[in-house]
């Protein structure tokens, strides 16, 4: 499973031209599963999600989680984060799980996040739809966690 976390000041995701999804001062969180993920790799990187230090305290320093500023976080399905375009012109996804798969997973990381931070301050984009994010990356801070290479 990988995740390439971005801290915003706001973010919406459109299907069809109409919002599904919009926070303000959160996380916005792109997920790729990869075919070997489990449970628990979802699990794992919900809480890591919660509990990253990425907001600036009093000092400018990121010592702040999630939790402690009360943010709230915007979940996009992206199998295209497990492409790989290093040979030829097209990129492969032959590492992403299968679509029946990974929507399971998307769908447990989803519920492992609104558990933690109440399903309230959890918004998502469309499971295999054409999505439209806009954001205002706010720093910007951008992280790739990467569970996949333990598998």
């Amino acid at each position: 499973m990988k995740i390439l976390i971005q801290k915003v000041s706001k973010a919406e995701v459109c299907v069809e031209n109409k919002v599904v999804g919009k926070i303000k001062k959160g996380l916005l969180v792109y997920i790729g599963i990869h075919h070997k993920d489990q449970e628990e790799d979802a699990n794992f990187l919900a809480n890591k999600v919660v509990d990253l230090r990425l907001f600036e305290d009093e000092e400018g320093k990121m010592n702040l989680s999630l939790e402690d500023v009360y943010g709230e976080v915007l979940v996009i399905s992206q199998f295209t984060l497990y492409g790989n375009g290093l040979k030829g012109r097209r990129p492969s996804f032959i590492e992403a799980a299968p679509p029946e798969v990974a929507k399971n997973l998307y769908e447990k990381f989803l519920s492992a996040l609104k558990a933690l931070i109440g399903e309230s301050r959890v918004q998502q984009g469309q499971f295999a739809a054409h999505m439209q994010v806009e954001y205002i990356n706010d720093g910007p801070v951008s992280l790739i966690l990467d569970k996949s290479h333990l598998h």
